[in-house]
């Protein structure tokens, strides 16, 4: 659901690049209405890039990973990971997911929360 969205906004955003560019090639009073199509095709376009890096790691991308938008991970992470307070229910999956994070660098790895108690 969320590539089909994805790829609903990569579109959008073009067709405001393309109106914008269109519209400032057409000179005139609508200049401005160029401008702010183009900011927002942008805008879009950049959200599109990116969207997928905050919620997921990279090699659960590339791996199409079917355990939610986490990434998440069945084993103990590293030793210099630390179970957090935060939780959160997968959408996916709909198990109970913990953030575990490297106090060092500010990583952060998930994991299927095997405390039952919520």
């Amino acid at each position: 659901m969320f590539a089909v969205l994805r790829i609903a906004l990569g579109i959008c955003s073009v067709l405001f690049l393309l109106a914008g560019l269109f519209l400032i090639a057409a000179g005139g009073p609508p200049i401005v209405s160029g401008l702010w199509l183009l900011a927002l095709g942008g805008i879009g376009l950049v959200i599109v890039a990116f969207e997928t890096r905050r919620y997921r790691s990279e090699a659960a991308e590339l791996d199409h990973d079917s355990v939610g938008g986490a990434g998440v991970d069945e084993a103990t992470p590293e030793p210099r990971f630390r179970p957090t307070k935060e939780r959160f229910m997968d959408p996916t999956t709909r198990k109970l997911v913990r953030v575990w994070m490297d106090p060092g660098t500010g990583e952060r790895r998930y994991r299927l929360d095997d405390d039952t108690t919520r």
